[in-house]
């Protein structure tokens, strides 16, 4: 299924809700998942996305750990996008950006730099 850009400049801020946790491949083992790109460790962070009166938090997956971001937080968000996902009857949205940053932090110089 396509990916869906989604615009963050429309929400009115973006605050870590759930600091960043690798993410396990194979349980058994322990075995983290790695990013076919980069080869970098796949961290995931739950995000409170705010607009207007609402407020949504989804589990965003970034290759890398994001340097200094921590519950609480606002951050910045770049690149984010959302897959459509189906799977032996279940179904769901996996979201996922090229970088998760506090939102005082410089933005990488190079795009896929920094982690």
């Amino acid at each position: 299924m396509a990916s869906l850009p989604i615009d963050t400049a429309k929400f009115t801020g973006i605050i870590c809700a759930v600091p960043p946790a690798p993410r396990v491949a194979n349980r058994e083992s322990g075995q983290l998942r790695v990013d076919r790109e980069t080869g970098k460790a796949v961290f995931q962070v739950g995000l409170c996305l705010m607009a207007g009166a609402s407020a949504d938090v989804v589990n965003v997956s970034v290759a890398g750990e994001p340097a200094g971001v921590q519950l609480g937080m606002p951050v910045a968000v770049r690149d984010l996008v959302a897959t459509p996902w189906e799977n032996d009857g279940r179904h769901g949205i996996a979201f996922r950006a090229a970088e998760i940053r506090p939102l005082n932090a410089p933005a990488s110089a190079v795009k896929g730099a920094g982690q």
